[in-house]
This record gives structure tokens, sequence and C-alpha cells, in this order.
């Protein structure tokens, strides 16, 4: 099984380009802090590089979010497959305009108030 990574870890790794995931023999793909593949049950997961691009498979725009992201509406929530992954990432209002489904996306890491979270540009 690979180290514990937890979520800050991931966050740090895609804030200097090299993203990773979780995955299990079987090819199952998840994100820290994961121990335990959520498809299969596996406890020997290995990390693998995420790609540079991941594909939009849906988009949406919030325009009422929560406190921490108040200043920031309108903006955008994508869900994205980023190898064997799919993750979901904030879009900021200027990349929001146009982007569509089978779009592609780059990853990134964003902040509101506190907290970091993935981002798509």
């Amino acid at each position: 099984m690979t180290d514990a990574a937890t979520s800050d870890d991931l966050l740090d790794a895609v804030a200097n380009g090299a993203g990773f995931c979780l995955v299990c023999a079987n090819g199952h793909g998840s994100l820290p802090p994961r121990t335990v593949c959520p498809e299969c049950g596996s406890r020997a997961l290995e990390r693998e590089a995420l790609p540079e691009t991941g594909t939009v498979r849906a988009v949406t725009t919030v325009h009422v979010g929560p406190p921490a992201f108040a200043d920031e509406t309108p903006y955008g929530l994508a869900i994205a497959r980023f190898g064997p992954v799919r993750l979901t990432g904030h879009v900021r209002a200027a990349a929001l305009d146009g982007l569509a489904r089978g779009d592609d996306v780059t990853l990134g890491v964003g902040t509101a108030g506190d907290e970091r979270h993935l981002r798509f540009e």
C-alpha cells in the first residue's frame, strides 16, 4: 500500500504540477485520504500521476454560493475525468464562459477564505 497521503498532500502536489491519484490493481482510481479502493475494497493502492489535462463531463453555474465563495459568484463547478478519476473543481467566471462537456481543462489549486480547493482552468 502507498503511504497514507492526505487531501493536503494532494493539493500540495497539484500546486507543484505533480498531481496524483490512488489506483488499485484493478485500475479503479480514487483520491486521498482513501486507504481502501471504494470500488473493489483492495488495500493495495499505488500513486499514479494525473494527466496534465482532463475532459469536462458536466458543468454548472453557481449564482448563490456558500459564504466562503460569496465574493466570487457567479462561478462554475465542473466534473472532469483525469485518467482513472473524476474530479470536481471550481471554475472562475472568466473561464466559465463557453465551457462545455467534452472540453479539456487543466488542474490547479484555488483558495476561498482559509480553505484550498481544486480549480479547473
